[in-house]
C-alpha cells in the first residue's frame, strides 16, 4: 500500500530554508531553532509561496505562523515566542500538521467502504505481541463503536491499513518524513486517499499503561487520521495534536471527535444523542464544584465541565465522563493540593484522589475516614487555604477545617457557616485565588478577604467567563 504524506510538508520546509526570525535577546538560540522546525512541520506555508524573500518579510511570515499556532491552541495571540508558546511547542505530539487540508473533515477523502482490513507489519520490542494486538484492536474499536465501520485483522500486505513501528528515516518516499527520536513526534498517519497507513516512532517507549507513551491512546489518535480526520483545536478531544495521557482503561471518545467522524461515515446502529452543554453565560447558571487544576480553574456542573486557563482566551468545555470516566457526573466538591499534584473529588459519601485525570490506587474512600461524623452524607464544597495549609469543608449550614499537614480535623469544628461568613448560610462551591476565598451560593459568588475576615464583593457565579 502506498504511504504518501502530502506535499505541503516538503514545500513548507523549502520555503523556510532561510533564517525567518530576528532573535530576541530573551529567546535562546535553541528555542528559535525549535520554533522554526515546529512551524515548518505543523504550520507549513501554502504551496506556491515564494522561497526567496527579504529578511523582514521572513520575520513577518514567522510571526504570522506563530499567531496561527497560538490561535489554534487557544494561547494569547501575540506573534511572539513567549514562554507559553514555547512550552506548547515542546510537548510530545502527532507528526501530522495542524492546518490546511490536514485539519478539515471532507467527505471526499473518506474510505469508499465501511468494512476495512488492517495488518500489523512488525512489533515494538517494548511490549508483548498480544499487548500490541490488544492496543491496536481497542484503538480501532474507539471509532467503530460510533460509526458503521468495521475492522478485520489480516496478515497480508494488501490490507487497507498497514501499521508499523519505525525509527528515523524509514522510507524511500521523500514525502514520508523521518521521525525525530525520543519525544517530539510520536507517530503519524496518512489520510485514506494517501494509503491510510500508520507509523509509530520506535524510539519512543511504548507501554500499555502510563509509565511510558501509551500505545492505545496514540494509536486511537492516528487512526482518526487514517479515517480522514485532521487535528482538532478542542482541548481534551482525541484529535487534539498533543499527547494527553489519561487512563486508557476508562477511555471515552470526546463529543467533538464523535461529531466529526459521524459527519464522514454516519452513526452506528445504536445512536445516542450527547446531552446539551449549558450556556456558561446563562444568568441562572450555578456550579456544583470549582477547583484549580495545574494552573487552570475548573468549573463543574451536572455532567459538564469548563476549564479556564489564565493564558488562554477561550473557555474549554467538555464532559466530566470524558475526563473522569469513573465519575460520569454529579461531583459535589473538589480541591487541589498543588504541591503534591493531587486533586480530590467528592461525590456522595465517597472521594477520589487523582493526578489530573488518573485515579490513584486505593480510591475511592469513604468521607468518614477524614474524620467527618456519620451524619454527614455529602460534602457541598471544599477549599484549600494555601496560607494556613487547611482545607475547609462545607456541608449543609456547617463547615470543618482539616489540617493537611497533620491529616486530621481541627478542634473546635464544625462551626456555623453564617457565624464566620455572615450573609451566607450554604456554600455550593468554593475556591481560593490570590489570597481571596470565592464562595459560590446559587447564582452568586462572594469574594472574601481571608486576612481581613470580611467580604469585599458579590458577583455572578459565571463572571469568571467574562459574561456580561
Amino acid at each position: 500500500m502506498k504511504s504518501f504524506l502530502l506535499q505541503i510538508v516538503l514545500s513548507g520546509a523549502l520555503s523556510c530554508a532561510l533564517p525567518i526570525i530576528s532573535k530576541p535577546d530573551q529567546v535562546a538560540e535553541g528555542d528559535v531553532q525549535l520554533a522554526e522546525k515546529y512551524l515548518r512541520s505543523y504550520y507549513p506555508e501554502p504551496e506556491g509561496t515564494p522561497v526567496l524573500r527579504s529578511k523582514g518579510n521572513n520575520n513577518n511570515n514567522m510571526a504570522d505562523r506563530i499567531r496561527q499556532m497560538q490561535q489554534f491552541f487557544g494561547l494569547k495571540v501575540t506573534g511572539q515566542l513567549d514562554s507559553h508558546t514555547l512550552d506548547e511547542m515542546k510537548k510530545p505530539r502527532c507528526g501530522v500538521p495542524d492546518v490546511g487540508e490536514f485539519r478539515a473533515a471532507h467527505s471526499s477523502r473518506k474510505w469508499p467502504r465501511n468494512d476495512l482490513t488492517y495488518s500489523i507489519q512488525n512489533y515494538t520490542p517494548d511490549m508483548d505481541h498480544a499487548e500490541v494486538d490488544d492496543a491496536i484492536e481497542r484503538a480501532l474499536k474507539v471509532w467503530s463503536e460510533v460509526t458503521p465501520l468495521t475492522f478485520t485483522k489480516t496478515s497480508t500486505d494488501s490490507a487497507d491499513i498497514l501499521i508499523s513501528f519505525v525509527a528515523g528515516y524509514h522510507s524511500s518516499n521523500p514525502f514520508d518524513y523521518p521521525f525525530d527520536g525520543y519525544g517530539g513526534q510520536l507517530a503519524h498517519a496518512f489520510f485514506p486517499a494517501y494509503g491510510g497507513d500508520a507509523h509509530f516512532d520506535e524510539d519512543e517507549q511504548w507501554t500499555k499503561d502510563l509509565k511510558g507513551t501509551n500505545l492505545f491512546l496514540v494509536a486511537a489518535h492516528e487512526f482518526g487520521h487514517t479515517l480522514g480526520l485532521g487535528h482538532s483545536d478542542v482541548w481534551g478531544s482525541l484529535m487534539y495534536p498533543t499527547y494527553m495521557p489519561s487512563n486508557p482503561q476508562n477511555f471515552r471518545l470526546h463529543e467533538d471527535d464523535v461529531n466529526r467522524i459521524q459527519y464522514l461515515y454516519g452513526k452506528n446502529s445504536f445512536p445516542s444523542s450527547p446531552p446539551e452543554v449549558p450556556n456558561f453565560c446563562d444568568p441562572h447558571l450555578s456550579f456544583d464544584a470549582v477547583t484549580t487544576l495545574r494552573g487552570e480553574t475548573v468549573f463543574l456542573k451536572d455532567s459538564f465541565m469548563w476549564r479556564k486557563h489564565p493564558q488562554r482566551t477561550n473557555i474549554q468545555k467538555g464532559s466530566i465522563h470524558d475526563f473522569w470516566p469513573a465519575l460520569k457526573s454529579g461531583i459535589d466538591a473538589a480541591y487541589e493540593l498543588e504541591d503534591k499534584d493531587i486533586l480530590f473529588l467528592f461525590k456522595g459519601q465517597r472521594y477520589w484522589a487523582t493526578q489530573v485525570n488518573v485515579i490513584q490506587r486505593g480510591f475511592p474512600k469513604n468521607i468518614h475516614t477524614l474524620g467527618f461524623p456519620k451524619y454527614v452524607k455529602k460534602i457541598d464544597a471544599a477549599l484549600f487555604d494555601k496560607d494556613t495549609k487547611r482545607t475547609l469543608f462545607f456541608s449543609g449550614d456547617m463547615y470543618w477545617s482539616y489540617d493537611e499537614t497533620m491529616n486530621a480535623m481541627e478542634n473546635g469544628y464544625p462551626r456555623k457557616i453564617a457565624t464566620d461568613f455572615p450573609g451566607i448560610s450554604r456554600v455550593d462551591a468554593a475556591l481560593q485565588d490570590n489570597g481571596y476565598f470565592y464562595l459560590f451560593s446559587g447564582t452568586k459568588q462572594y469574594e472574601f478577604d481571608s486576612k481581613q475576615k470580611k467580604f469585599t464583593g458579590i458577583k455572578k457565579s459565571n463572571s469568571w467567563f467574562g459574561c456580561p
